[in-house]
Order: structure tokens, then C-alpha cells, then sequence
């Protein structure tokens, strides 16, 4: 299986009280079980978050369909509108962005 890698940013409130919230809610066994089965529905086959300070960095390993464009499932929609209140959208991102694709600028593998 060929997969894809998608690294994507997100700045948060700047509060640590959220922030540690946040956390929280990513903990081990703190996403609710719809939101990880939806995710592999979608062809997520890895997915790991980072932070440092406000800054979120999620890299995304998937099949080659992800993502598909769709209406929520109702209790995705909740997590999302859940997780809103902790995330803000970074300098330059289009009106109700929230995760913005990087840039790759430098690979090893592609140095001599």
C-alpha cells in the first residue's frame, strides 16, 4: 500500500489551562471511538500530533483517497465544535481554515 504524508499546522489559544485541556482530551484513550474509527474510514493509517507552545504540528500518514470531501457524521461534528474552542487559525489562513498544510523545504534523501 502506497501511502501519503501530510504535516499540517494549527496555532492555539494561548492559555495554559486550555492547552493542558487539549492534552488531556489527546491523551491515551481520550478521543472518543467514533472519532478514530471515522479517521481509519477515511483512510488514516497513522496520525500523530505535536506541539510546541501554541503551535500544533499533525502529520498525517494515509491511503491515497484521503481526504474525502462529506457532511460530518453528528458526533464528528461534536468533536470538531468541541476541539474549536482550544484551536485558532494561523496567520494567513482562509476564512474557517483551521489545519494548514507545510511546505516541505528540505528531505535527506534527496541530498548527494
Amino acid at each position: 500500500m502506497s501511502l501519503r504524508r501530510y504535516c499540517l499546522a494549527l496555532d492555539m489559544v494561548d492559555d495554559a489551562a486550555l492547552i493542558a485541556e487539549y492534552e488531556r482530551w489527546h491523551a491515551p484513550g481520550g478521543v472518543w471511538p467514533e472519532v478514530i474509527a471515522d479517521l481509519r474510514h477515511q483512510g488514516v493509517v497513522n496520525m500523530e500530533i505535536w506541539r510546541v507552545a501554541n503551535r500544533l504540528l499533525m502529520i498525517v500518514e494515509s491511503t491515497k483517497d484521503f481526504p474525502t470531501k462529506r457532511t460530518l457524521p453528528p458526533r464528528i461534528d461534536a468533536w470538531e465544535t468541541m476541539m474549536a474552542k482550544f484551536q485558532q487559525a494561523l496567520p494567513g489562513a482562509a476564512p474557517g481554515e483551521k489545519w494548514m498544510p507545510l511546505t516541505k523545504v528540505f528531505d535527506i534523501a534527496d541530498q548527494a
